[in-house]
């Protein structure tokens, strides 16, 4: 997923493989909802403020490789550790097991025949179509044409960052870890063949199954998962999402090839989380990894860039940059010396057409040339409801914890007033966005956890609504006025006048672009000048993480445990792309991943929330909901808080029927 730039990322399992498990999603590179507002692209203006300026310098968390340590003997650790056994599953097997107690609402044809313009026809396209396949139903040498909204930035699993990287290194990648509709961890079965951990928390011990392989045949051992451990804590190795978490851990040993075990600092409620990285192959990366730490400019990780050693259940067989990524079923995952010894992912091949159009991705949709899709909602409403659609396609919707904001960069002369950034909060038109441009499928967002979600505060936010009288109140008392009369606010700083017109940086999508247009003509009503800067999902991937920017449109997929948004928001964390600071909000993350008690966690992580509402590091627009397009070919489609696919089995479930 989300480790999120700063947080742990999640990423979409493979057949029942999940890379990571907790953490948010950054939403750069997926779709929204449409509109069709002009834009005025000028350059922006890259006026910000120096440590110096700012009155509370920043202090950002220094990257220490780890200390080794005298580890003990593994007969030691097993006389002295109180072992507890944690779940081993596989999530395939508890996805059926549920939906054998569930009642089918109708038969495949009706769902098939259905046109879902009611909750109760989504019901049975659902509940017909979401089916796994029985017996012989599931042709296995189907190919699935799947949809991303932006190309990859790297194929090396611990560079993972982008949702589209996270749909697509999630099936090639190789991990222990997972969790099910319910957010639940567990061991998979697929890779693990037992879990333990210290009764006092300080220690896991897994062991692995003894029948891995990676892609080029050479054995996936205890070895590659210590050795990772040791790369991700280089603090030469640019991997701000997958460190996020990983640094908890004090070691991870390697006793023999199929027994690791994590130490951690200290007992922590979210250790269940820090154990879960993705795993490089060894006896690879260990000859190249110390002569180029950034693990992509020598000539042989270029050549392991276009074609990586995989470790999950398909490989990487074709990548055409900015087209599609082809990826193949390894028949090594399910079958080792002529035996089978795991499910088959239901698919031969996996094509990941590479589209950032909407647009052109609901014609490619509609000509049966991909066979899935996020829709918008203006897509949903006006242009999937007539037999153009229906001929090949059906529709679903679901909740879904997908949030979207502005973030204003409060190291910035103009964001670092917090009467400001309420000020930003109070001129935007919400009702305008969510009625007009979203066609009132989507609900209003006030802060970081979805309503639904355990950690949410059980205070009553009040959404923001577009109030422009409180808006210039809160700008006048923050020094931004109209000085000279030209009609543009400003403001003196270190002598000279400074007008308040900044940029925001978008994805190239008809929905961002037509939102930061609505805030720019709300903008120009109260004198400030907005200049919309659209660019491509990876140069908006590098502008944030970088912190080049003043302001920003983006998106995050919620995390399987609230500790993972904390870097968003701890002081100095990778992902707190808005330089945001409140030793309140660090002092309890930190006190919510000590707390056992669900119940005391949730009044922590609740009492974050309200007071980022009160701060408002972002405009917080509206929660996402789950619209797809799926191919009438396809089945097995499950919703989980984290859509179909960010879950086990998630993408896994996926099937197409034999042909008669």
């Amino acid at each position: 997923m989300q480790k999120t730039l700063g947080c742990k990322v999640c990423v979409s399992p493979g057949s029942t493989f999940l890379l990571m498990c907790c953490c948010l999603l950054l939403c750069i590179a997926s779709t929204g909802c449409g509109g069709s507002k002009s834009i005025q692209e000028t350059p922006p203006s890259e006026l910000t403020a120096s440590a110096e300026e700012r009155k509370e310098p920043l202090p950002v968390t220094a990257l220490q490789p780890p200390d080794p340590f005298d580890v003990p003997q593994i007969d030691e650790l097993d006389t002295e550790a109180k072992w507890l056994d944690r779940p081993v599953r596989n999530g395939l097997v508890l996805l059926r097991e549920s939906q054998s107690k569930e009642k089918v609402r109708g038969s495949v044809a009706d769902a098939l025949s259905a046109r879902n313009d009611s909750p109760d026809l989504n019901e049975l396209i659902l509940s017909a179509l979401g089916k796994l396949p029985t017996n012989e139903e599931a042709d296995y040498t189907a190919r699935i044409d799947r949809h991303v909204g932006g190309d990859l930035g790297s194929t090396n699993p611990i560079m993972i960052s982008t949702s589209a990287e996270f749909d697509i290194l999630g099936l090639t990648g190789f991990g222990l870890f997972s969790f099910g509709r319910d957010l639940e961890p567990f061991a998979t079965s697929e890779t693990v063949e037992q879990w333990q951990t210290s009764t006092d928390r300080m220690l896991d011990k897994v062991v692995l199954r003894d029948d891995l392989v990676w892609s080029d045949g050479e054995p996936i051992t205890a070895h590659d998962i210590a050795f990772t451990y040791k790369v991700i804590m280089d603090p030469r190795v640019p991997v701000p999402a997958v460190r996020s978490g990983t640094d908890q851990l004090r070691w991870v040993e390697a006793y023999d090839d199929r027994t690791v075990v994590f130490f951690h600092k200290e007992p922590l409620a979210t250790n269940v989380w820090n154990i879960n990285f993705p795993v490089l192959p060894k006896h690879i990366y260990e000859k190249t990894w110390e002569a180029d730490p950034t693990l992509k400019d020598s000539e042989e990780h270029v050549r392991l860039e276009q074609a990586p050693v995989c470790g999950g259940p398909y490989e990487i067989v074709e990548r055409k940059r900015g087209q599609q990524i082809v990826l193949r079923r390894r028949e090594s995952w399910s079958s080792v010396q002529g035996q089978q010894v795991r499910d088959r992912p239901y698919f031969k091949e996996v094509r990941f057409r590479i589209i950032e159009d909407p647009n052109t991705t609901l014609l490619a949709l509609m000509k049966g040339e991909i066979h899935e899709m996020i829709l918008q909602p203006e897509q949903w409403t006006t242009q999937t409801v007539g037999s153009d659609f229906y001929e090949r396609n059906t529709k679903v919707t679901a909740p879904e914890w997908v949030s979207f904001h502005f973030g204003w960069n409060i190291d910035t002369i103009f964001f670092r007033d917090r009467r400001v950034r309420r000020a930003m909060s109070y001129t935007f038109n919400h009702d305008e966005m969510l009625e007009e441009l979203c066609y009132s499928l989507y609900d209003p967002c006030t802060g970081i956890f979805h309503p639904g979600a355990w950690m949410a505060s059980t205070k009553k936010f009040k959404p923001y609504k577009q109030d422009l009288d409180k808006a210039e109140a809160l700008l006048d008392e923050s020094g931004w006025v109209d000085s000279n009369n030209d009609g543009i606010r400003d403001k003196e700083i270190d002598g000279r006048t400074v007008p308040f017109e900044f940029s925001i940086l978008v994805n190239q999508q008809p929905l961002r672009i037509a939102i930061c247009t609505l805030l720019k003509e709300n903008l120009d009503q109260i004198g400030i000048r907005l200049n919309v800067r659209p660019v491509e999902s990876t140069v908006l991937q590098d502008l944030t993480l970088n912190r080049k920017f003043q302001a920003y449109l983006g998106g995050w997929g919620s995390g399987t445990d609230p500790d993972t948004s904390e870097n968003l928001w701890k002081t100095g964390a990778m992902r707190n792309f808005c330089n945001y600071s409140n030793p309140e909000v660090d002092r309890l993350y930190a006190e919510g991943r000590q707390e056992f008690d669900k119940g005391k966690r949730a009044e922590k992580y609740g009492q974050i929330q309200e007071i980022l509402y009160d701060d408002q590091p972002y405009t917080w627009l509206y929660w996402r909901n789950s619209f797809y397009g799926f191919s009438k070919d396809v089945r097995g489609y499950v919703f989980s808080p984290r859509g179909p696919y960010h879950y086990s089995p998630g993408f896994g479930s996926l099937w197409k029927p034999q042909q008669e």
